[in-house]
């Protein structure tokens, strides 16, 4: 029986969809979903819930479940895919460090998770379980694709394949929801059936270069047209007559502007594009952060 492990599956609602998806695809149900994770409460969790989608799906499938290091071997024993989900120091105490020193000084951040100091942070404390990772993987199923959703991507990623013999893919949810998120803030629902899109980029970095409608006709006119619409009020006052959908892009203000300067969108949020680039986080112009919406800390 082919074999998906999945390591950090402590985290539910990732763990859910990632394989949930996979016991939707046809080529993919009869596989063993191996879980893995350190927590015993939280793995117990996770492997009821997928237990429980794999009866739904017709039991085509295994759900097995690993817990701790001693049994991380036969958890990615024989694998094909591995996917990486995991988080190491957890939120409290690490990510909340993470903030607090570099606030002491100066160093303001969105999510901190992905560059800058939380992100070198998170990468040094979660490189070394990654590496015991590959490790065994060399050892049980070197020839097994490693997907990693977890960050800093990157980083972690680059690590992967620098360093070890192991195969690598660095991916990230955002893509499959960007058209869509776009196209709901715009007030465009009417061209979500249908659609078709092309995006292209460094991981946590890619672009919506095309997005069509069904029959086929380029929605960027109409998309840059509403952006313009949104910017004006937001950031210039200009809200008489303004749409009543405007008020839902007030969170994703850098990524319109990324359309207004660059003329596309952004897979990944207008949260994590403040922290990516020199535009908004500016110690000489603290007003760009209220006015852009940005929330910090």
């Amino acid at each position: 029986m082919n074999k998906i492990t999945f390591m950090g599956a402590g985290s539910t609602v990732f763990v859910r969809n990632v394989l949930g998806d996979c016991m939707c695809t046809e080529s993919l149900r009869d596989w063993e979903f191996a879980l893995y994770d350190i927590d015993p409460v939280r793995l117990q969790e996770s492997f009821e819930i997928i237990s429980a989608m794999n009866e739904t799906k017709g039991g085509h499938g295994k759900v097995t479940a690993y817990l701790g290091v001693e049994n991380r071997k036969e958890a990615l024993r024989g694998a094909r895919f591995v996917v990486n989900a995991i988080q190491v120091g957890l939120y409290d105490p690490c990510t909340i460090i993470d903030f607090e020193v570099p606030k002491k000084y100066g160093l303001r951040q969105t999510i901190g998770d992905t560059l800058g100091i939380g992100g070198i942070m998170r990468a040094l404390r979660t490189i070394p379980v990654m590496d015991d990772f590959a490790r065994d993987m060399q050892e049980v199923c070197p020839d097994a694709l490693f997907l990693n959703y977890t960050n800093p991507m990157a980083m972690l990623s680059g690590y992967m394949q620098r360093y070890t013999g192991i195969e690598t893919v660095g991916l990230c949810h955002s893509v499959q929801v960007c058209s869509e998120f776009l196209l709901k803030e715009l007030g465009m629902e009417d061209k979500l059936e249908g659609r078709r899109e092309r995006i292209a980029g460094i991981n946590h970095m890619g672009w919506l270069l095309e997005l069509r409608d069904k029959d086929g006709n380029d929605l960027y006119p109409e998309i840059r047209r509403r952006t313009k619409l949104a910017l004006d009020a937001h950031l210039y006052g200009k809200t008489q007559d303004a749409p009543d959908w405007v008020e839902k892009t007030r969170h994703d203000l850098v990524r319109l502007d990324y359309i207004r300067r660059f003329g596309y969108y952004c897979t990944e949020s207008s949260e994590h594009n403040s922290e990516y680039n020199m535009f908004y986080i500016k110690s000489k112009y603290p007003e760009l952060i209220d006015r852009y919406h940005i929330p910090l800390d």
